[in-house]
């Protein structure tokens, strides 16, 4: 931890911990920073009992929290306790921007890692050899298991101690704070921004401009290739390269996402198919399966009240 940090992204794996030595004591967990004492988080509670590196001794897991200045720049303290905790540690762990932490390290190049959706774009911009996920809610490459933004330390932490002691404990914790175990759908329903990378090529960048700007036109793979002079298997292969899925897999995300967002300015399924450019009811329906895990129906149910749906 450090001045500044958000608040959940500590206590929300500490909860998680805590609940799962109920009866039986499995995990000792410790608060460190780069001066012992109390950490002030940005809204404004404190938290006390920090401990230095010094005192910390060997640890079996490195929880990294975040904060939003790590996006613009990581603290040269952040970075050394996070270089010394990690350096005996069997698993390495980031709540949020707490990514940005692991990857300035470079402890994420080459591996598949995600953060909060807003700061997707910004990892992935910065750090190029990292392999940015922006729709998972948590993910594990090797040692090291990166989360999404804030709450989602919450899932990160379920997901370790179900990994540690098994389900069945995994379950109870998840009870017993009211949550999912395993939370349906990914970031992509919390965010209607597209949280794709910026495209390296200045092929791909005019054509996910022109996608993103007008998702309901014509963008068959022969349309795209033509509008980039190239081939269509040339087109598909850097969309593999830089996004690792297909053009019209992609498409479809942007018509998803803008559909997304005609749902909750009010338009019904019907309206918000057609104007997003996936056409019928049915291909709106697949598509929320497909991306998000969840129905059209059921989206509106979790992010807005009142709103009348079409069918």
């Amino acid at each position: 931890m450090y001045d500044g940090v958000t608040l959940l992204d500590v206590t929300g794996p500490l909860e998680v911990l805590h609940q799962a030595n109920r009866g039986t004591p499995r995990y000792e967990v410790v608060l460190v920073s780069a001066r012992s004492g109390e950490v002030r988080s940005a809204s404004g509670v404190s938290l006390a009992g920090v401990i230095t590196t010094a005192g910390a001794g060997v640890v079996d897991t490195v929880v990294v929290a975040g904060a939003d200045h790590l996006v613009d720049r990581v603290p040269e303290d952040v970075l050394e306790v996070t270089a010394t905790l990690v350096q005996d540690a069997d698993r390495v762990a980031s709540v949020c921007s707490g990514a940005f932490v692991l990857a300035e390290l470079g402890m994420l190049d080459g591996r598949r890692a995600t953060t909060h959706w807003r700061h997707a774009a910004a990892l992935a911009r910065k750090y190029p050899r990292v392999r940015v996920e922006p729709d998972a809610l948590h993910l594990a490459d090797g040692r090291y298991v990166t989360s999404a933004g804030i709450s989602a330390g919450i899932d990160l932490t379920l997901a370790l101690v179900e990994s540690d002691h098994g389900a069945d404990l995994a379950r109870a914790v998840a009870r017993e704070l009211v949550v999912f175990m395993q939370r349906p759908g990914g970031q992509s329903q919390f965010s209607t921004a597209m949280a794709t990378p910026p495209p390296r090529t200045d092929q791909l960048r005019a054509i996910t401009d022109a996608v993103i700007a007008d998702p309901a036109a014509d963008h068959t793979l022969p349309n795209l290739a033509a509008a980039a002079a190239v081939s269509p298997r040339h087109l598909t292969r850097l969309f593999q390269t830089e996004f690792d899925t297909s053009p019209a897999r992609w498409v479809e995300r942007v018509r998803l996402d803008r559909a997304q967002q005609l749902l909750l300015d009010g338009h019904n399924i019907t309206a918000a198919a057609r104007l997003s450019g996936l056409g019928s009811d049915e291909t709106l329906r697949r598509a929320f399966a497909r991306h998000l895990g969840t129905t059209p129906t059921e989206y509106l149910r979790r992010f807005r009240s009142g709103v009348r749906t079409g069918h």
